[in-house]
């Protein structure tokens, strides 16, 4: 059934700025919410898409840093590339298809992963 009280992330950026890599949907999908998946990050990956997830994650750690927070209207595919590495459930049980999910940032991994995102001069 689909959701038209899915929580929308006020004050979050709906792109990654200057490209066409969304951070947020507008409305739910009338099938359901997308599944979240852990997608593998492979070596060869575009620097664009990169980019992408250290704006996505650098995002994330300034609107809700390790706090807990609804799924809500962010996007699953941007989600399932940081998904059960730098961002993680926090609830169990957790349905990864759903809009109401708690997921967390762990800071940790995030700075493992992604050092740059941290600096106070860096900016997507």
């Amino acid at each position: 059934m689909p959701r038209d009280d899915m929580v929308k992330h006020r004050g979050f950026p709906g792109r990654l700025p200057g490209t066409d890599f969304q951070f947020t949907i507008r409305r739910a999908a009338k099938e359901g919410a997308t599944k979240l998946v852990a997608r593998e990050r492979y070596a060869d990956r575009k620097p664009a898409d990169r980019r992408a997830d250290e704006g996505f994650l650098w995002a994330l750690k300034e609107h809700f840093g390790d706090e807990p927070f609804v799924r809500g209207n962010l996007d699953a595919g941007r989600l399932s590339w940081l998904f059960g590495r730098e961002v993680v459930p926090a609830e169990d049980p957790f349905d990864p298809q759903s809009y109401d999910a708690l997921l967390r940032v762990d800071l940790a991994r995030a700075q493992a992963s992604f050092p740059q995102i941290f600096d106070p001069d860096w900016a997507p």
